[in-house]
């Protein structure tokens, strides 16, 4: 058991994995509204299609994935190990929507969901006083 980090004696920043980036930062996302529809873009780099699911209830849009490692070798003696493998979850407050019409598409590591929006009613009502 090494308590010292394998990269303070090859002479690499000890500091290196202090800035690493979390799943929400490496899951970016870019939502705007275009002819009556909420866009939501997410990058989801390294994911299959498969590994992604997107639900909608009371409101909120929640996008997760899961993926794991597939590394069967248990005698590598890694020196940096970067990829990544584990859950992530994003919630979206859209309000209220037409979940019948939402559509999703994955292509090339890029996540593209269409959330119609429902046309608003107004609330708002004039009482005539008698």
């Amino acid at each position: 058991m090494n308590l010292i980090p394998r990269k303070f004696y090859l002479g690499d920043d000890f500091f290196d994995d202090f800035f690493e980036p979390t799943l929400k930062d490496q899951m970016k996302v870019d939502i705007y509204e275009k002819d009556g529809n909420y866009n939501i873009v997410m990058d989801a780099p390294g994911y299959d299609k498969d590994d992604i699911n997107i639900d909608c209830d009371n409101g909120y849009l929640t996008i997760s994935a899961e993926t794991s490692s597939e590394d069967n070798e248990e005698n590598k003696n890694y020196i940096r190990r970067e990829r990544r493998y584990g859950k992530f979850s994003r919630s979206f407050y859209v309000g209220d929507v037409d979940t019948d019409s939402i559509d999703a598409e994955f292509k090339k590591g890029t996540l593209k969901v269409v959330v119609p929006k429902v046309e608003e009613k107004p609330t708002k009502k004039q009482i005539q006083i008698k």
